[in-house]
């Protein structure tokens, strides 16, 4: 039998990368540098793949457009990393209302607007626009919103602009969030 190790320390502990063979034996029973059995190896190496599949998952932008009722309020919301959207109806007003965060943040203009771009485009327009006093979000309240259900239900992205800013957010599979919010104002009396 012979032994190869990189020091003679290391052969005596069994360690670091030393190699028992005998005469003719082609396969070594090496024993890893770190340690670790093969098995205990994979296991680690599996974890962490795992780990990194999820953290790829749920750092990818979420384009989920989910409508839920709060109460009696009706909500639609909407989060990505520009921009958050956030519809509610409080059949108790009755109010609807529209708040869109921007990382970016909000300059005071005289005129809010939205965008909408698609098969059924528009744009619409107020002058009742109120801004936080973070400057982060903005939100416009009124008794119907038929127009903005409308352009995001059918079409492919809204722009918001205010002021000299200008946020896009995208409208993919907003359409059956918007038709719940729809069931869910129609259930509580709007």
């Amino acid at each position: 039998m012979t032994d190869k190790c990189w020091s003679g320390a290391a052969r005596e502990r069994g360690l670091l990368g030393c190699e028992h063979r005998a005469w003719g034996q082609r396969h070594s029973s090496r024993i890893r540098k770190s340690g670790l059995p093969v098995a205990w190896a994979a296991a680690i190496l599996c974890l962490m793949l795992r780990a990194a599949a999820i953290l790829i998952c749920t750092a990818a932008p979420a384009f989920a457009w989910e409508a839920r009722v709060s109460g009696a309020v009706c909500e639609l919301t909407n989060e990505d990393k520009a921009v958050q959207v956030r519809l509610t109806y409080d059949p108790s007003i009755p109010e609807y209302s529209i708040s869109i965060t921007s990382g970016q943040g909000w300059s005071p203009g005289p005129t809010f607007a939205i965008r909408f771009e698609g098969p059924r485009g528009l744009t619409i327009s107020t002058q009742r626009q109120v801004i936080s006093d973070d400057r982060a979000t903005v939100t416009v309240k009124d008794s119907g919103f038929s127009n903005v259900l409308d352009g995001l239900e059918f079409n492919n992205a809204a722009t918001a602009i205010l002021g000299n800013e200008a946020v896009t957010f995208r409208l993919e599979n907003a359409g059956p969030a918007v038709r719940s919010f729809r069931a869910c104002t129609a259930g509580a009396g709007a």
